[in-house]
Parts: C-alpha cells; sequence; structure tokens
C-alpha cells in the first residue's frame, strides 16, 4: 500500500466510529450505503473533470470506515466514556495494523515478478531454418574479454540476418550486444517487438562511446507477440533470454 492509499484508508476510520456512535445502524446496510455514496461522488468527480473515477479509492475509503465500524462495536461497550474511547484507539490500531500487513501479503502476492533466466536457443533464421546460437567463441571489446554463457548470434558470412521468435507469455527480454574489436565497426542491431523497433545500434556508436559497451538491452514485454532481431556487419548479439512474470506462489 503506498502513501496515497495508505490516506485514504485512515482518512475515513473516524466516519466508521462516529456514524454509528451517532445512527445505530448495523454493518451490512451502513456498508452498502457508504460505498454507494462514495461511488456516487466517484462518478460525479468524473463527469464534472474534477479528477478520475477510481474503484480503488471507493474500496479504500470503504476499508477504512469498516475498520471504524469494527473499533467501534469493539469499544463502546460500557457507560463509562474514558474507557470506551481507549478500547476504541486501541482497536483502530490493532485493526489497521493488520489490516495492512493483510494487505501487504495479498499484494505481494498477486503481484507478478521475474522468474529464472531461460536462454533462447531457437530463433528462426531468415531462411526459415533454426539457429541455436550454440558457436560460442570468447573475444574482446574494449577491455573486456567476453565469453558468451549461452548463444551468440551474427550474420554467418551474409551482410544481414533477420532472427524471429514468437513468444506467448509476459516476460522481461534481455540481450547484449556489440562489435568483437579489433573491428571496422561496419555493423548495426535492431530489434523489434510486434514490428515496433525498440533498440537500434550500430558500430559508430561503439567507437564513439567505446565505455558504454558491451552494452545491455533489457525490456519488459507483454504476452502474445513476435521478437525480431536483425543483425548487419561484424555486431554480435549474446546471451538472449528472458524472465517469464510469474507469481511467487508459481
Amino acid at each position: 500500500m503506498d502513501l496515497v492509499g495508505f490516506g485514504n484508508l485512515i482518512a475515513f476510520i473516524p466516519f466508521g466510529i462516529f456514524i454509528p456512535l451517532l445512527y445505530r445502524i448495523s454493518f451490512i446496510r451502513f456498508i452498502t450505503m457508504f460505498f454507494l455514496a462514495i461511488m456516487v461522488m466517484e462518478t460525479m468527480q468524473a463527469l464534472s473533470f474534477l479528477g478520475s473515477f477510481d474503484i480503488n479509492d471507493a474500496l479504500l475509503n470503504s476499508l477504512g470506515v469498516a475498520i471504524g465500524f469494527g473499533a467501534y462495536k469493539l469499544g463502546f461497550r460500557s457507560s463509562n466514556i474514558r474507557r470506551n474511547i481507549v478500547i476504541t484507539s486501541i482497536s483502530c490500531m490493532v485493526l489497521f495494523l493488520g489490516v495492512w500487513g493483510l494487505s501487504g501479503i495479498v499484494d505481494k502476492a498477486l503481484t507478478k515478478e521475474e522468474g529464472p533466466f531461460l536462454a533462447i536457443n531457437e530463433l528462426i533464421d531468415s531462411s526459415g531454418n533454426t539457429s541455436t546460437g550454440n558457436n560460442i567463441n570468447s573475444f574482446r571489446i574494449s577491455p573486456q574479454d567476453i565469453k558468451p554463457r549461452f548463444n551468440i548470434y551474427g550474420v554467418e558470412g551474409r551482410n544481414m540476418e533477420t532472427f524471429t521468435y514468437k513468444y506467448k507469455e509476459q516476460m522481461t527480454l534481455s540481450l547484449y550486444y556489440g562489435t568483437p574489436e579489433p573491428s571496422d565497426y561496419l555493423g548495426s542491431v535492431r530489434v523489434s517487438v510486434d514490428g515496433q523497433e525498440v533498440l537500434n545500434s550500430s558500430g559508430e556508436v561503439q567507437r564513439l562511446y567505446p565505455e558504454l559497451f558491451p552494452a545491455m538491452f533489457k525490456i519488459p514485454i507483454q504476452a502474445g507477440g513476435e521478437l525480431t532481431i536483425t543483425i548487419e556487419g561484424n555486431e554480435k548479439v549474446w546471451d538472449v533470454g528472458y524472465r517469464k512474470m510469474q507469481y511467487p506462489w508459481n
């Protein structure tokens, strides 16, 4: 829960205490009427362009008054006003901390995280053949000796080669690229996702800014699409792979 959500929740706790304190009402009726009132206010806010309609705000506001209502029921059980106030205050804090902790657990359980790295060793080249990229050799870029761990792709005797890969799941794509040295820096690499170019680099960039190479490229991509990698000249792309977005309990 972020700071805004924290405020939306805690600001409405007093309503859950004072409204049932002034008017005797059941919890179901109270929370239903309150939620509908918040929905009407959110709708009016959107129609008047004073803000956007946010169902999350309505849910947090309703959760806040529910905490207040629960604290009221736990606290106001005797004729001793001071005792009632103390118990209600303590109940508010306990219920709030419980809801806050539970929401954190739920948020984490429903938030996708990056899974283990999986190499892409089945790119389809321009001839329709599967290229595994397993012809791995070490090379040098700037002051670094590069030894790819999983795969390496290049033009293999051609001037240009295009590789494609169809994927089904939401994931984070990553790869390294650069021109092995010594070189004339004649080459380039382009990466597209569903026809939209997301990377365009050339050997000339490496010649001008050698400190940036070898370079790593990483981008989150949505489920269901096609990855295209176009390599020209001496450029190399290696350790191409992805991390699937998955729930912690998968």
